[in-house]
């Protein structure tokens, strides 16, 4: 073994034992795979193999096999890349192939008919980590892999009938059902009711709250045309508010005037006769039904700005021209790792929309939080801003069913509020997803998403961190008054990092996001090194008729990013470039990245034959004047 080879091998036992997965290295503590090795070598001799790790995860047996070039990955038969060679140099000199054999070996001599076997190159900079699954039948290259969170006992079954066996995760088929429930939820909310996209989300959000009130509540809808179903579902939500103490009253005031529809919409109260019933009677049992459960039972997903966009989505509605693009739940919980979010921190979303960012960040203070901090992160720590009428409607429905009727939101212009008031809430994290696209011109230069970043930054207290997720555009400077504008916010703030993202994040949307992270009220340092993330393979991918949808991928990439972020792990340039900045850079991935890998002296003959092939081809073509020397 190489001197090389030792690196690798610490590296990938390290990766092992921080998902917790014991394992032995040169062979086995399982006596029937020891016996198996002892006839197993690699040259095929039948003496004994040695595998650098073996290790058991749950039902499945997983080995390792070592190497410290990059380039002693694999051998293949065929130019598809789809079969290994078995040949014994292939065998014993690359890391996939010689995996491949130790996991046949243990399927052939054992029990133990899954196996997961894993060629590994490189050092922790530049590596490569290739999971193969092997039983008696077949074996199938899958996907490279950063760590081996997916290989955890908490995770393999998952990862093994996702990538393995192709089964549908039973969190994709649980949004699909609620996917199907809002398509249908939307068409009865216009066929019964003829409510238009912004109105439908505020019937649904008043029925939530009339049936957190009481949950009989659909027996009490007989259509009595004196004491309608919605004064009886108004009065229910009202006297709810009221018990939960929405303060100060003029947003308790708000928020009911956005409810008033159930009471004025005359056919909402009448008896329909296909349905015999008055729709909102039908729409409270359809609520109390199929969502009512989800969002009370302590979810973290906003599951109200789920039913929003999907309303938006099937209307074919305007929320993208109006900037709405509604934040993903991973994103959100994103935000909060990224950040680190801790039981003392002030949360404030100054465009806090239908809450996600909120609702994600109290569950996380809670999950951290003792019984006797709980109620003051509800009643003090949770602060947002929204400017629409019915999406502070929604985002206050969201917190008071999550138990919180407390949560400081305001109804308000946040670009037009001081941000020296501000700061006297000592707001430590600020989370945003601001409008988009809303600058046309220079009459509306001041609503450019930069704008939206520097007062949210104004807003915070000293050293707070504030995490965005903006169009890429952003990044770059748009016009010269916001290239201005990332001048002035390294002047008084200072940049991280930005975290280039998988372009269907807001799948049907058409923007390419980014996450940029911030330290507020201190001065960048052009000395300092940012990190800039080329994120965009997170494990999500688009399922047909759902739309984007987590993989077992997506744990291990994840573990990798916030790695890379919070604890520096070293990565290739690839994914991660450490650099100093300057105002007029743009300030992505994509700019600053370059190739750190040395080049081999075969690489440089490849380049010199491929000039030469092409300068031949050319004179050959009569287009020797191309190589003409001018000054001759």
């Amino acid at each position: 073994m190489s001197k090389n080879e030792k690196i690798t091998d610490f590296f990938v036992g390290k990766l092992l034992g921080k998902v917790g997965i014991k394992f032995t290295p040169n062979g086995s503590g399982i006596k029937e795979i020891e016996n198996a090795l002892k006839t197993s070598s690699k040259k095929g001799t039948g003496n004994v193999g040695f595998p650098e790790f073996t290790a058991k995860s749950d039902e499945f047996i997983l080995v390792m096999e070592d190497k410290a070039d990059l380039d002693k990955q694999a051998r293949y038969e065929d130019e598809s890349n789809s079969h290994l060679a078995t040949d014994t140099k292939s065998i014993t000199e690359y890391a996939e192939n010689g995996a491949l054999h130790y996991a046949r070996q243990i399927v052939q001599k054992t029990n133990f008919k899954k196996v997961f076997a894993f060629g590994c190159s490189g050092d922790e900079k530049h590596h490569m980590i290739r999971p193969i699954y092997v039983n008696e039948n077949e074996y199938i290259l899958l996907e490279p892999v950063e760590n081996f969170e997916n290989f955890s006992k908490e995770n393999i079954v998952r990862y093994y009938k996702e990538q393995v066996l192709n089964e549908t995760p039973p969190e994709t088929v649980e949004l699909e059902v609620i996917l199907k429930k809002s398509k249908a939820l939307h068409e009865d909310l216009r066929n019964y009711g003829q409510l238009g996209d912004k109105e439908k989300p505020l019937v649904v959000s008043a029925i939530l709250l009339a049936l957190n009130e009481n949950p009989d509540i659909p027996d009490l809808l007989k259509g009595d045309s004196v004491k309608t179903d919605g004064n009886i579902i108004f009065d229910a939500l009202s006297t709810h508010m009221t018990r939960v103490e929405v303060k100060p009253e003029i947003k308790k005031e708000q928020v009911l005037s956005q409810f008033n529809i159930v009471m004025d919409r005359t056919i909402l109260n009448q008896v329909d006769k296909r349905l015999e019933k008055t729709p909102l009677k039908y729409f409270t049992e359809y609520l109390k039904k199929n969502v009512f459960d989800s969002v009370v039972a302590n979810s973290k997903e906003d599951v109200l700005g789920r039913f929003y966009g999907e309303f938006i989505r099937y209307s074919g509605g305007d929320g993208q021209t109006l900037g709405v693009v509604l934040t993903p739940s991973h994103i959100t919980e994103l935000f909060c790792d990224l950040l680190d979010i801790k039981p003392n921190d002030i949360v404030f979303d100054p465009t806090c929309g239908t809450g996600s960012f909120l609702i994600t960040a109290m569950y996380k203070m809670l999950k951290k939080a003792d019984k006797n901090k709980q109620n003051k992160i509800k009643r003090e720590q949770i602060h947002g801003i929204e400017i629409r009428e019915d999406m502070f409607a929604i985002a206050t429905t969201n917190m008071i069913l999550r138990g919180d009727g407390k949560s400081n939101l305001l109804k308000d212009d946040f670009l037009k509020r001081s941000a020296e008031e501000m700061r006297k809430n000592n707001y430590t994290v600020g989370l945003m997803n601001p409008p988009y696209s809303q600058a046309k011109g220079k009459d509306t230069a001041h609503l450019s998403e930069i704008h939206f970043i520097e007062h949210l930054l104004d807003s915070l207290t000293d050293k707070g961190r504030a995490a965005v997720i903006i169009p890429q555009s952003t990044m770059v400077g748009k016009t010269k008054e916001d290239r201005q504008v990332k001048k002035r916010i390294l002047e008084k703030h200072t940049l991280e990092g930005v975290i280039t993202l998988n372009k269907d994040t807001f799948y049907g949307i058409g923007t390419n996001p980014c996450i940029a992270i911030f330290t507020s009220h201190k001065p960048h340092n052009l000395k300092k090194y940012c990190k800039f993330i080329n994120f965009e393979d997170d494990g999500f991918v688009v399922s047909k008729h759902i739309g984007l949808v987590e993989t077992e991928r997506a744990k291990e990439r994840k573990e990798h990013l916030l790695s890379c972020w919070l604890h520096d792990a070293p990565a290739d340039t690839k994914f991660m470039v450490k650099t100093t900045i300057e105002p007029d850079d743009e300030w992505l991935h994509s700019f600053y990245y370059f190739n750190d890998e040395i080049p081999k002296p075969e690489d440089f003959e490849q380049t010199i034959g491929d000039y030469l092939t092409f300068e031949f081809n050319m004179i050959m073509q009569g287009r020797d004047y191309l190589f003409e020397n001018d000054d001759k």
